[in-house]
C-alpha cells in the first residue's frame, strides 16, 4: 500500500521547470539550462582528455624508433608524403591493356549506334515544331490560276490540316476513315513536347557517339606510337580529332 501511496502522490506533483532569462538580463542572451551545460562540460572534458593524451604521446615518443611505412614516406614543404608505387608494365603488357581500351570504348560506341539507329526508326525525321524550313513550291500556266489558288483544294484535303507535313489525310480519306489519334490541342501540345524530347535524346546520343569515336582514335594512336619506329608529328591532337604522325615505312618480313 506504501508504494502505491508514494506513486499516487508523485502523480499529483508539481512539474518544477527551470526558470528562464530575467527581463533585466535578456541582453546578455538566453539562460544557460543545465542540458545546455552537461553538453558544454562533456565537449570540454573530450578537448581536455585529448589534449592530454597527446601530450603524453609526444613526451614518450622515441626519435630514433623505426616503421615500415618510413621508407613509403618524403618530406614535402614539412609534409609527409607517402609515395606511390610505380607499377613495373612491359611495353607488350601496355600494348595488351590500350588494346582492350579500345575494345571498350567501340564496343560502347557500337551500342550508341544501334540506340540511334532505333530512335531514327521511331521518328520520322521531322522538325519538332511541326514545320521544316524547306519549302513548296507550285507552278502554274496563268495569272488567273495563281489569283484563284487554294492550296486545301490543291492538296485535296482540308483547312485544318493543311499546315501539317505529316499524317494529312485526304477529303477521299476522310470519307472513308475518321481521323486517328489525337486532334485537341492539349493532345497535340502533348505530343509535341514528347517529339521534342525524342529529338533531344537523339542529338545527345549522336554527339556521345562522335565523342567515344574521338576516344577510339585516339587510344588508338596512343598505341601506335608505343612502337619504336621513328615517327614525325604532322599535326596536333585537338578536342575533336587525335594527332596525326607520319611513321617510317619499314617492309615487313
Amino acid at each position: 500500500m506504501s508504494t502505491a501511496f508514494r506513486k499516487a502522490l508523485k502523480s499529483h506533483q508539481k512539474n518544477h521547470k527551470e526558470r528562464s532569462q530575467p527581463s533585466s538580463r535578456k541582453k546578455l542572451g538566453l539562460l544557460e539550462k543545465k542540458k545546455d551545460y552537461k553538453l558544454r562540460a562533456e565537449d570540454y572534458h573530450r578537448k581536455r582528455n585529448t589534449l592530454h593524451a597527446l601530450r603524453k604521446k609526444a613526451l614518450e615518443k622515441n626519435p630514433d624508433e623505426f616503421f615500415l611505412k618510413m621508407t613509403r614516406t618524403q618530406l614535402k614543404d614539412g609534409v609527409h608524403v607517402i609515395k606511390q608505387p610505380q607499377e613495373e608494365v612491359t611495353v607488350e603488357q601496355l600494348k595488351v591493356m590500350r588494346t582492350q581500351d579500345i575494345k571498350y570504348v567501340e564496343m560502347k560506341r557500337v551500342a550508341e549506334m544501334k540506340k540511334i539507329e532505333r530512335l531514327k526508326s521511331e521518328l520520322h525525321l521531322l522538325e519538332a515544331e511541326g514545320t521544316q524550313p524547306n519549302k513548296h513550291t507550285f507552278f502554274f500556266d496563268t495569272k488567273k490560276e495563281v489569283e484563284n489558288f487554294d492550296l486545301a483544294t490543291h492538296l485535296q484535303t482540308t483547312p485544318e490540316l493543311v499546315k501539317r507535313i505529316y499524317n494529312r489525310p485526304t477529303i477521299q480519306t476522310l470519307q472513308k476513315e475518321s481521323v486517328k489519334g489525337t486532334t485537341d490541342d492539349c493532345g497535340l501540345e502533348k505530343l509535341s513536347r514528347q517529339r521534342k524530347q525524342q529529338y533531344s535524346l537523339l542529338d545527345q546520343r549522336i554527339e556521345r557517339e562522335k565523342k567515344m569515336f574521338v576516344m577510339t582514335q585516339k587510344l588508338q594512336t596512343r598505341k601506335d606510337l608505343m612502337d619504336k619506329t621513328h615517327k614525325v608529328k604532322v599535326k596536333k591532337e585537338t578536342v575533336d580529332t587525335p594527332a596525326i604522325y607520319k611513321f617510317e615505312f619499314r617492309r615487313k618480313r
